[in-house]
């Protein structure tokens, strides 16, 4: 067990939301421990938080939505990854408007602002999804599949397959969080033209600049098409480089699309709630299918990834004869026959069950059951 940690000072900054197109200030601040990661809409009366859990997910079209009540914020992602990554556990994130800055559509400059913010060591220990067994999810309609296996400490592998010969299959692995600066912080988020036809056509992308999305180009765009993006991108000309990205973007990584997808993933696991111990590996993955693995990762981890393991083979601390000479009990009231660890917040002991137990006679002749009460005591 480690401990949890909080940023040492207050940070900001200001951008603009990639689909509402509104100014937004950002600001970090220091949180008390055990209150992990809260989004708080300082605009909205009341400065409602939105704790960063799977179960506010509200959309996941094109970026990952979280509501609680009235209140909203799109696109926590490329935020919730450098926090990850950054070793943050507790923190409130202020913002004015409805949607996170897209900056340069990647995760650097959250990076940067949380390297100035610092960090700051508390006293409470932190608490893990570990992983024990292998877990997947997977969506029959997209193909789309998330699997965790276990591991002494995150990693994540992400596999993309377009079907388009302009990206092709790609994969990116962060072999660990400390790599996450140094290998795929910088990879800008991206999309291809038909999509952005359509964003277009929605109203969307009114934030969106050439400099923040990488467009991969996998159509022949119209002359009205090209106008549309002239104007949005306030561009007066806009052109196809050779290697099919719009307007002469030059890539940072050959592999970015797959390596944007990796900091999607971590981003959006950060809405299980707890920290991950096991390896994932992403094969298609996206918003709706990651923000369901965070859940489903919450249902089989969050309750039982942290109880206590023994192994009923081992000489135990107590046996019954010891446990005899502590307690004054004897059966049928004397419900231990073995203590196996104790600390100062657990302790693991064992009772042996056998058809002959006088509470199944006398309350489940039939159909005998444990009887919850006996075995808390």
């Amino acid at each position: 067990m480690d401990n949890q940690f909080t940023i040492k000072k207050e940070v900001s900054l200001s951008g603009v939301g990639v689909h509402t197109g509104i100014p937004v200030n950002l600001v970090l601040k220091p949180a008390e421990e055990n209150t992990g990661v809260k989004f708080i809409r300082t605009d909205l009366e009341g400065r409602p938080a939105i704790p960063a859990n799977a179960q506010y997910v509200s959309d996941t079209q094109r970026s990952t939505t979280l509501k609680k009540g009235t209140a909203t914020v799109q696109t926590t992602e490329h935020l919730l990854a450098a926090v990850l990554a950054a070793g943050v556990d507790n923190i409130d994130i202020e913002v004015d408007a409805s949607e996170m800055p897209i900056m340069d559509g990647s995760s650097r400059f959250f990076v940067n602002l949380l390297k100035e913010a610092g960090l700051q060591e508390q006293q409470a220990k932190r608490e893990y999804l570990v992983v024990k067994e292998p877990i997947t999810y997977k969506d029959e309609q997209t193909g789309s599949e998330l699997t965790v296996i276990p591991a002494d400490d995150f990693s994540c592998l992400t596999v993309v397959d377009f079907g388009k010969n302009i990206v092709g299959t790609q994969n990116a692995y962060l072999k660990s969080l400390d790599d996450f600066e140094d290998e795929v912080c910088d990879a800008r988020t991206f999309s291809f033209l038909h999509e952005i036809e359509t964003l277009l056509n929605h109203g969307l992308v009114k934030g969106g600049d050439l400099n923040n999305a990488i467009i991969y180009v996998d159509k022949t765009p119209s002359e009205e098409t090209l106008n549309k993006l002239k104007e949005v991108f306030g561009k007066d000309d806009v052109k196809i480089t050779p290697n099919g990205i719009l307007d002469n973007l030059e890539l940072k990584y050959s592999n970015e699309a797959s390596r944007h997808k990796l900091i999607d993933v971590v981003g959006d696991l950060v809405l299980a709630g707890k920290r991950i111990k096991g390896k994932v590996i992403a094969h298609k993955p996206g918003h709706k299918v990651n923000t369901e693995f965070a859940r489903l990762l919450q249902k089989e981890l969050g309750c039982k990834g942290n109880i206590p393991q023994y192994d009923p083979n081992i000489e135990p601390l107590y046996d019954i004869k010891r446990i005899k000479e502590m307690l004054p009990h004897r059966s049928p009231f004397l419900l231990l026959d073995r203590v196996y660890n104790i600390t100062d917040k657990e302790i693991v002991a064992s009772k042996s069950v056998t058809m002959n137990e006088p509470f199944f006679v006398g309350h489940f002749p039939s159909n005998p059951v444990m009887p919850g009460v006996l075995q808390i005591e």
